[in-house]
């Protein structure tokens, strides 16, 4: 993992998300921290966890809180993994219930440790989810199974609504980005599962301000869309803590804006672009194909 030494570029006035507050957010955490539930917008450190969970979405988080993986990027906390908690998908469904959601996205850390990178468990939650909640949506944000297809298999096979795997970077920035993960790999997972089920929206998504060129990331929305990912998501890295990778630099807006466009020309259904955009923000919106 990297740190820096060197003075990193002053945040911009117009990247600030509000601070979490509100009747629902309280509500919410208690909901969670009741039903002993992880989600990724408080161990990944969303900046959009005010607002997310004021509207009543959040992202679960399946398999513990712990990963495998030791990525330069990411809050969640590394280490030894928990065991499985083979009673957490009917808990997850009990607290989409509870919440009224019409749309729920289902994520996880790594596991390596398990044979199928825990693609049981998600197919197990994504099923417990509609079994609770009849017509509710799925979204699952799956690792890349160290590339074992069957795994990808187990987790198409339940059906979820939108399949989502992050590419996070640009090829020449993964062995510092995405430590254990492979650029290759992840097109493959994202190809693999559009194979299987060619009608069910796949989705990738990339932090930028990690030292890529518009370029890199251009050519990498060339590859996603030539393995037939229909959303994609764009977003500001944000350092988690002086431990983590440092920024390179903020993107402004209308960068972010010209790879939108960009995108709606390659043929993406669907992208979300912006400075404080996260793979599930807005989530519930990107089956409509409408850009923010």
């Amino acid at each position: 993992m990297l740190v820096s030494i060197t003075r990193q570029p002053e945040r911009p006035k117009w990247l600030r998300a509000p601070a979490p507050a509100g009747e629902n957010y309280r509500e919410l955490k208690e909901l969670i921290t009741r039903l002993r539930l992880h989600t990724v917008c408080e161990s990944a450190a969303c900046p959009n966890v005010g607002e997310c969970w004021n509207h009543r979405t959040a992202t679960f988080m399946i398999l513990g809180n712990v990963c495998t993986r030791r990525c330069g990027f990411c809050a969640v906390e590394k280490g030894a993994p928990l065991p499985v908690d083979y009673d957490e998908p009917e808990r997850v469904a009990e607290a989409v219930a509870a919440m009224g959601l019409r749309f729920a996205v289902v994520t996880s850390v790594n596991r390596d440790d398990r044979p199928d990178g825990g693609a049981e468990l998600f197919a197990y939650t994504i099923r417990a989810i509609r079994a609770r909640v009849p017509g509710c949506g799925v979204e699952v944000l799956i690792p890349d199974f160290q590339g074992n297809r069957a795994a990808v298999a187990t987790v198409m096979d339940a059906r979820p609504d939108v399949l989502n795997h992050n590419t996070e970077t640009v090829p020449r920035l993964y062995r510092q980005v995405r430590l254990g993960a492979r650029y290759e790999r992840s097109l493959d997972v994202l190809g693999y599962a559009k194979q299987i089920v060619p009608h069910c929206p796949t989705k990738s998504g990339l932090m930028l301000g990690l030292g890529e060129t518009p370029e890199e990331v251009l050519e990498v929305m060339r590859d996603l869309r030539a393995r037939g990912v229909d959303i994609l998501t764009l977003g500001q890295y944000l350092r988690p803590s002086p431990t983590h990778l440092p920024i390179v630099r903020y993107v402004p807006p209308e960068e972010f804006a010209s790879f939108r466009l960009a995108g709606g020309k390659m043929g993406f259904a669907h992208v979300e672009a912006g400075p404080l955009v996260r793979s599930s923000y807005h989530a519930s919106h990107h089956l409509a194909g409408r850009s923010k």
